[in-house]
């Protein structure tokens, strides 16, 4: 019997299969400090604990981000080892703060499969969940990855696709313990815009472009624990058409939030993701450039109000034209990431 772990294969996934994924991982103040090297946020609550406890927290938390790829990362040997590409998320709600100290742990139920017409892969569908040290769920999210087929000529399952929510309802959003916005310290934070500042349907420029080098993206998919094939061997890529390591997705989405601060200099913590799509593949050495929408906005009270913002990204494109898809739903090559999120935002007085 082989000792090790191929991964699973499209045909060795069942509805309602539960995967309890390996190793526990403790967040450390070191993962901040390298989480902020790879992406340079500067949001001022994961930054500062004494503007964090201004707010009414213990300390400063993680960014929520952190958690989420911690959390993802430890799925990746179990869904995704022989993944083609992530393809998606949904229904994703962070429930409690995350803190150096805090231990993550993950588990993914099955809740769709669907063969693609090629025979050669298909989708699956999981629910995975995060908890601390204390089985408190931390956060949850709903993703589907595109895997290969071991044996083209295996059985496919029978198709069951999810129906999955447009977006996470503003009722259902949870503020970490103890925040509170309303002795909140604009001028700390770096611009003077509040809930009532924003208005649906406005879209911010975020001007500033980042490159992410090819051993960039490679730590940082490793400090997360990701051992996707797509993103690290070179021997499996040569096989591909493009020759080259695919970036993992989450860097994409934290280097397009990092710089998402110049202009949502306040909505810094993610509450729920709705929706998010890797519309096309990114390389390292190209530069990453975003743009936002306002989609919504929802009053939490204690002084603080949500956003639901709309966060797309670019490649070797600057986002003054807002670049987006088309009637048809086609994006142009250089957009890379459409991402669909709630954050909390103070409002004034």
């Amino acid at each position: 019997m082989s000792k090790t772990n191929p991964g699973h294969y499209f045909e060795n996934f069942q509805l309602g299969q539960v995967l309890t994924h390996a190793t526990p991982r403790t967040v450390t103040a070191g993962d901040v400090a390298l989480y902020n090297a790879f992406y340079g946020p500067r949001f001022a609550l994961p930054s500062s604990d004494e503007f964090a406890r201004s707010c009414g927290l213990p300390a400063s938390p993680v960014d929520p981000l952190v958690a989420f790829h911690m959390v993802f990362g430890k799925t990746v040997p179990d869904i995704s080892l022989n993944a083609v590409a992530n393809l998606g998320y949904a229904e994703g709600l962070f429930l409690k703060a995350v803190y150096p100290g805090d231990t993550l742990t993950a588990t993914s139920e099955v809740i769709g499969l669907k063969q693609n017409s090629n025979g050669k892969t298909g989708v699956v569908y999981v629910r995975t969940t995060g908890e601390n040290q204390h089985g408190e769920t931390v956060l949850r999210y709903v993703r589907w990855v595109m895997v290969r087929k071991r044996n083209p000529d295996a059985a496919a399952p029978e198709a069951s696709v999810p129906d999955l929510a447009e977006a996470v309802a503003a009722r259902d959003l949870v503020l970490p313990q103890g925040l509170d916005f309303s002795k909140y310290d604009f001028a700390l934070a770096g611009a003077p815009h509040a809930f009532e500042d924003y208005e649906i349907g406005e879209k911010i420029d975020h001007v500033d472009g980042m490159v992410v080098e090819e051993a960039e993206h490679q730590m940082a998919t490793r400090l997360y624990q990701n051992t996707a094939k797509v993103h690290f061997n070179q021997y499996e890529r040569a096989k591909d058409p493009t020759g080259r390591r695919l970036v993992y997705g989450g860097v994409v989405i934290s280097t397009a939030k990092a710089l998402s601060f110049n202009g949502l200099q306040n909505a810094g913590m993610i509450l729920a993701i709705n929706g998010g799509r890797h519309v096309n593949p990114y390389f390292a050495g190209a530069t990453v450039f975003a743009w936002s929408e306002v989609l919504d906005k929802a009053d939490l009270g204690k002084g603080v109000g949500a956003l639901r913002l709309r966060l797309v990204a670019t490649k070797d494109r600057l986002c003054a034209s807002f670049p987006d898809k088309d009637e048809a739903g086609v994006y142009p090559p250089e957009v890379i990431l459409d991402f669909d999120y709630w954050a909390a935002v103070p409002k004034r007085g």
